[in-house]
């Protein structure tokens, strides 16, 4: 690839980025945490949509890791995290990144990744290469630390959890012991919850910050068989991105080189998502083998191991570990779903339809109702077409009424949002009985008798 041609691609990368960052501030997907008082850096808040996008994601991912299984149960861990268990774990000493500073911008930098950073000074290159004036890297404790209690002593120190998989750890036992017969090994103890982490450098929007969400299983399986069974998770993983909708040439599994292996993994991949920016990684498959289990039996005198009843022994599972960040999932669900075509209008001139191609069981409105217009005789017929439509178990999600503006800009704005199907209530309906289904993607429109419509809705969301 030429220079030109790199530097044509990426102005179209960034502009591609800007333009989603706009669309989620301005359709209330994602704002910036604390804006009035002019930010929080690495912070996010999620509105109306961006809250409906999220948890139809962490559903699905539930859905079909937990409730579709007969193997994997649930757990929701405490997020104030016991400072011994985090010592057992090797965060508390040892969880840290090499950091340096630039003694001319004043700017800091992750020692391993500067050749991934801008240069405040020079955006246009890295600050090795402007020759920025770096210090000696250093370590740089990532946890959060805080005090619990009136006491300010060494035993009220706590953390936010770095991670959610510890308290899965820690709870092992007593989860084996409440199911008992019902999951046998091997199996797994799901989780989504918020982990922190004081990054060095935030950035690419939601990608990498500071306050983040985790949907992880620690799937327990007998040693010798933990290569297969990390082989069949790390397909099932990747199975679920394309089953909504991914596109598989914009995904790719990196295998972890041996400096790179966590103190605690025999192997790990990467799933990496292609956003405009290059790939990054957006979930993790890691053999974490013995050691979490082993370390916290040691630590605490605790003795965490499985009683295989078939072979009559006591055994310390290896651990097979598929961990997605629930934020990077749903940003490159956006990246992929961001869409702009030309369309022709009435004018035989063509105009640029935005839209996001969200796959049914992540949008965050599932369908639209739309009356054609304010009209005192269509309001009683659209609100009680409404109502069935909310009420309705085929739909099973979030459905909105809109009559603002007309029913051309109603439309794409709806297709900004990624809503799969509208529904138009027109004065004909007052005689027919009928409405009109638009498709998103084909704009393709079709005719339902009302007391159908239920069903062809449940029928254009299965896709």
């Amino acid at each position: 690839m030429s220079e030109d041609t790199k530097a044509t691609k990426d102005t179209k990368d960034a502009e591609k980025m800007e333009k989603i960052v706009s669309l989620c501030k301005r359709r209330g997907f994602i704002f910036q945490s604390a804006e009035i008082y002019g930010g929080l850096n690495g912070c996010w808040d999620y509105g109306p949509l961006g809250t409906e996008l999220k948890r139809n994601l962490k559903d699905y991912w539930w859905r079909k890791h937990v409730r579709e299984r007969d193997d994997v149960v649930g757990l929701d861990g405490s997020i104030l995290t016991h400072q011994e268990a985090l010592k057992a774990s090797g965060h508390v000493g040892g969880f840290s990144d090499p950091m340096v500073d630039c003694r001319t911008c004043k700017s800091r930098f992750r020692a391993d990744q500067v050749c991934d950073h801008k240069c405040p000074e020079k955006p246009s290159k890295n600050p090795e290469e402007n020759g920025c004036d770096l210090t000696e890297p250093r370590d740089f404790n990532l946890m959060f630390e805080t005090k619990m209690g009136a006491s300010a002593g060494e035993g009220a120190t706590a953390y936010l959890r770095p991670e959610t998989a510890q308290s899965i750890f820690v709870q092992f036992k007593n989860v084996c012991d409440q199911t008992g017969e019902r999951v046998k090994m091997p199996f797994g103890i799901a989780q989504i919850g918020k982990a922190f982490r004081n990054e060095i450098t935030t950035g690419n929007f939601i990608f990498r910050t500071r306050e983040f969400e985790i949907m992880e299983i620690e799937f327990f399986v007998k040693p010798g068989e933990d290569e297969e069974w990390h082989k069949r998770w790390l397909d099932d993983c990747m199975s679920w991105y394309t089953d909504l909708g991914v596109s598989p040439d914009r995904l790719r599994v990196r295998e972890h080189e041996g400096k790179e292996l966590a103190h605690y993994a025999k192997a790990t991949y990467d799933i990496e998502y292609q956003f405009p920016w290059g790939w990054g990684e957006i979930q993790g498959v890691a053999n974490r083998t013995d050691f979490d289990l082993k370390a916290h039996s040691k630590a605490s005198g605790t003795t965490l191991d499985y009683f295989d009843q078939e072979a009559n022994e006591r055994v310390v599972p290896y651990v097979i570990e598929p961990a997605a960040g629930v934020d990077r999932g749903l940003m490159a669900f956006l990246v992929d779903a961001y869409t702009e075509e030309e369309v022709a209008t009435s004018s035989d001139k063509t105009e640029t339809r935005v839209l996001l191609k969200f796959h049914p069981d992540l949008a965050p409105v599932k369908v639209a109702v739309l009356p054609l217009s304010r009209n005192e005789k269509l309001a009683p017929l659209a609100a009680e077409v409404y109502n069935m439509v909310r009420k309705s178990g085929a739909v099973n999600g979030f459905v909105q009424f809109d009559d603002a503006q007309s029913i051309g800009r109603r439309y794409r704005r709806q297709d900004e949002i990624g809503t799969p199907l509208c529904v138009t209530v027109d004065f004909d309906s007052l005689d027919d009985n009928a409405v009109t289904i638009r498709d998103r993607d084909t704009m393709n429109q079709v005719r339902v008798p009302i007391a159908d419509l239920s069903a062809e809705l449940a029928k254009g969301l299965s896709r």
